[in-house]
């Protein structure tokens, strides 16, 4: 099926795409919402920032997609929530999508749509009900022509790392991945590697499904681009980040760098220059340093 929405995601001309994940809120954990407590103003200034997609939650998606205009970054919607990232984990762990999500997205005017697909160590129950909403989602999808990405999540056991914590473990990623893809994804979301050099095993695996990367915790600005580069060298068609951006200090700066990366093949230190160039603009001291290192 051709699935027409996509060329709302990816960019004519680079052929990738930046995704900036706000769906945080949706799990529950205080935690996740540090920094994006005010939803209208984090979509205002992501709006203006010009990424390709913003991935809301089916609560959040209309302060996007009530802003005017036909040039405001696609919807990526979230379809399945759950409790695994809290520290220590609930008694009962579970994870659900949403009642008659894909018609939401349709009626909401999305891009794509998001479904979890986890490995979390000694709880194969979470796999079995992300798998049983991948194949529900996947039925829906494919009957109203909506993209369905599924974002395979290799995560660490709780107990030693805490919660979001991910498993850079390049054959846990490349299973789960392909799994991912047996299951009927038209787009992957997949995690970094803990060895970059490795990634192009994703890609091989993914085979001619997109495969965006995800962001994961904070980084400074410097380990951000460089990952960036390295996926997208790898054969990445583009970069999912939440926190590193929103959570940045110069949401427009990072996402701009960020754009120039994707889209224009700038160098890490071209990224880190249009950081310094936005910073320096916003204080009116046209310099500033461009290695932030906030911790998560």
């Amino acid at each position: 099926m051709t699935l027409y929405r996509l060329n709302r995601l990816f960019n004519p001309r680079s052929g990738r795409a930046l995704d900036v994940a706000v769906d945080h809120g949706f799990f529950g954990e205080r935690s996740f919402i540090t920094g994006i407590e005010d939803m209208d103003q984090v979509v205002r200034t992501l709006v203006d920032a010009g990424p390709d997609a913003v991935q809301l939650t089916i609560g959040q998606a209309r302060r996007l997609q009530s802003i005017p205009g036909k040039q405001k970054p696609g919807l990526v919607l979230r379809t399945d929530i759950a409790n695994v990232y809290g520290n220590p984990l609930d008694p009962v762990l579970f994870s659900r999508h949403v009642p008659h999500a894909i018609e939401e997205a349709v009626r909401l005017d999305a891009v794509a749509v998001c479904v979890n697909l986890m490995e979390l160590p000694g709880h194969p129950e979470v796999r079995e009900a992300n798998i049983t909403s991948i194949l529900e989602l996947r039925r829906e999808a494919t009957k109203y022509g909506m993209p369905l990405m599924v974002e395979p999540l290799v995560m660490q056991d709780n107990s030693k790392a805490g919660g979001y914590m991910v498993d850079g473990d390049i054959e846990k990623i490349v299973t789960l991945v392909r799994q991912g893809v047996e299951l009927g994804a038209d787009l992957i979301k997949a995690d970094p590697s803990d060895d970059l050099s490795e990634y192009g095993r994703v890609i091989e695996v993914a085979g001619d499904v997109p495969v965006l990367v995800r962001g994961g915790g904070r980084v400074d600005d410097r380990t951000l681009l460089e990952r960036t580069v390295a996926v997208l060298a790898a054969g990445a068609r583009g970069i999912v980040y939440g926190r590193n951006i929103v959570q940045h200090e110069n949401p427009a700066g990072i996402t701009a760098a960020l754009l120039a990366v994707l889209h224009e093949g700038a160098s890490v230190e071209d990224g880190l220059g249009i950081l310094a160039e936005s910073a320096g603009r916003a204080s009116g001291t046209g310099a500033a340093s461009s290695d932030a290192g906030v911790s998560a």
